[in-house]
């Protein structure tokens, strides 16, 4: 299994893109940089995309890879809650801010179609096993579980604030994609907008170690760019703390299973 970093921020810049990652090229988690990261002959050979909830960082490459996929004979799947889904139909692909892209071309074929899954219940995506838990934010938002056929498995925890340990007893993977937006001299704001700063993310993982007896490497993602240098260090911290691989992700970076 190869995972590859198209987007490791929660700010786009000329440096910076939006979260989302690419599994062996086929399967995505979010969508918030797919079709700036990715080439047309690359886009496609994209399978399905796995959205962990519907905040515009996550989702707004929807539209635009639906318009992409449009001019070839595929149908590209969208999973998620039914409730992410209905935010997608209703806000954005909605025949007024872009079109319905689940209904034009034929009803059999669409460029998009959209797939609900329900947490706790494991699901056949491609060539994946994949289990959606659900975390603690703003609206609602699920974690994934990527399994691949071979066992290799990686943990993507969304945008989540403290309670992601609630997922460990269910997973058992080899590589942690952890949410980590601030600073933890802003924890109070973390807490407010739930997310995770360093010193929260290491409760997390210290749980993690003691439910499943083991700790894989970490990469924080949907990092605040402002505060970046910051996170870096206060990771080292809780890295040696906790004796353990864990690191800031970045834009290309791949990790292999």
């Amino acid at each position: 299994m190869e995972i590859r970093v198209l987007g490791a921020h929660n700010v786009e810049s000329a440096t910076t893109r939006l979260t989302s990652l690419l599994i062996d090229g086929v399967l995505a988690v979010d969508a918030g940089s797919i079709t700036g990261s990715l080439t047309l002959p690359e886009q496609e050979k994209l399978d399905s995309i796995l959205l962990t909830h519907c905040h515009f960082d996550h989702v707004r490459d929807i539209a635009a890879i639906a318009l992409n996929i449009s001019h070839y004979q595929k149908t590209v799947l969208i999973y998620s809650q039914a409730s992410t889904l209905q935010a997608i139909s209703e806000h954005i692909l909605n025949g007024v801010i872009y079109p319905d892209f689940a209904r034009i071309r034929t009803p059999d074929s669409p460029p998009i179609r959209y797939c609900p899954l329900e947490p706790y219940k494991p699901v056949d995506v491609v060539d994946y096993s994949v289990l959606a838990l659900p975390v603690m934010h703003t609206v609602p938002t699920v974690a994934y579980q990527v399994t691949s056929r071979d066992g290799k498995s990686v943990f993507f925890s969304g945008d989540a604030g403290p309670g992601v340990s609630t997922c460990w007893e269910h997973v058992s993977p080899q590589f942690l994609f952890m949410d980590v937006t601030l600073p933890d001299r802003l924890e109070e704001h973390a807490l407010s907008s739930r997310h995770l700063t360093p010193r929260l993310l290491g409760i997390e993982l210290a749980l993690f170690q003691k439910t499943r007896g083991y700790l894989p490497p970490v990469a924080a993602i949907h990092i605040g760019p402002l505060f970046e240098e910051e996170i870096r260090k206060e990771l080292e911290r809780i890295s040696s703390e906790l004796g353990a691989s864990i690191s800031a992700s970045y834009e290309g970076m791949t990790v292999t299973l």
